[in-house]
């Protein structure tokens, strides 16, 4: 009866304790994948809007007119170029608004092991990552992109002339703000992996050093030909992304470590003596002990054979 109550409590509650057929696996995996799809449909739907209604391609475009005058237009080699890049910045503004959707259906699937307590801390975290991802995209639009383009717009002006194509431009722009938003999902990642028991914020503190070096690297390239100061300034979001990082590591093990303590206080001591409840018999014990019904009521010893 107990083993068919757990296989009933699994089908019903999705227990993810109890063992599941490899066709349901796949069953699951069709659904989430379903989900994922719906998710990017919807965003993307919702991205053809926001290009059209907030004029995102003419967004874009400024930061270049700043560099090349403001009447600059970027050049279309064919006629269906202006419908892909319509379809390329939808899908991608799509992609970044169902993104915490996408994660989260690839989080249920593949980590079925963990408590549930751990799966709903996961949902916000997404959303963090949300924020975040915003964050570096301001980052990128507002520094990163001026800078670049007037950074390579000085190469070789005397032989040639900058007359960019709208669909290398735009893939250009597109990819550079993502490589931000991606870069300030490292608090994210780092929460993830804490819940994973993969990093601890021992490691991550060990590695200080080695992050900031790196960051200056990323940093570097990113501002090519630029003063330091700007470098500096980039600099200083990505060492306090890391160090938010380091305190949402120590977050997570705090709070596990709090869980496990509470759970060995309530567990009796392993040297403890069990003691038998009133009306039980002990499996070692003999006729002569607790008053054991198959014991003889009457007296023992040589009085007994009277």
């Amino acid at each position: 009866m107990d083993r068919l109550r757990d296989g009933l409590l699994s089908r019903l509650r999705n227990n993810p304790k109890a063992e599941m057929p490899f066709l349901d696996h796949l069953e699951e995996l069709r659904w989430r994948i379903l989900w994922s799809l719906l998710a990017l449909l919807i965003g993307t739907a919702i991205g053809m809007l926001l290009v059209q209604r907030y004029q995102i391609d003419v967004l874009l475009v400024q930061p270049l007119r700043e560099v090349h005058g403001p009447d600059y237009m970027l050049s279309n080699l064919a006629p269906l170029h202006s419908f892909y890049v319509f379809l390329y910045l939808s899908f991608s503004i799509g992609l970044v608004l169902s993104s915490p959707i996408i994660f989260y259906q690839t989080w249920v699937f593949l980590a079925p092991a963990l408590e549930k307590r751990e799966k709903r801390a996961i949902v916000p975290a997404l959303w963090l990552g949300l924020v975040l991802f915003l964050a570096g995209v301001a980052m990128a639009y507002y520094i990163a992109l001026p800078v670049s383009l007037q950074f390579f717009g000085n190469f070789m002006q005397t032989t040639m002339e900058s007359d960019y194509t709208a669909n290398l431009y735009y893939g250009y722009v597109v990819r550079l703000h993502i490589g931000f938003g991606a870069i300030f999902e490292l608090p994210v990642v780092v929460l993830v992996l804490s819940a994973l028991r993969v990093i601890t914020p021992a490691f991550l503190r060990s590695k200080r050093r080695h992050a900031i070096v790196a960051i200056l690297v990323v940093a570097s390239i990113i501002s090519p030909g630029d003063l330091l100061l700007l470098t500096l300034l980039m600099m200083v979001p990505m060492v306090a992304l890391y160090e938010f990082g380091i305190l949402l590591s120590v977050l997570v093990w705090r709070k596990r470590e709090d869980k496990e303590g509470s759970v060995e206080e309530a567990a009796p001591p392993s040297d403890s003596v069990a003691v038998d409840a009133p009306g039980t018999v002990s499996p070692d014990a003999t006729p002569y002990d607790h008053g054991d019904p198959a014991a003889p009521t009457g007296p023992s010893g040589p009085d007994a054979e009277e």
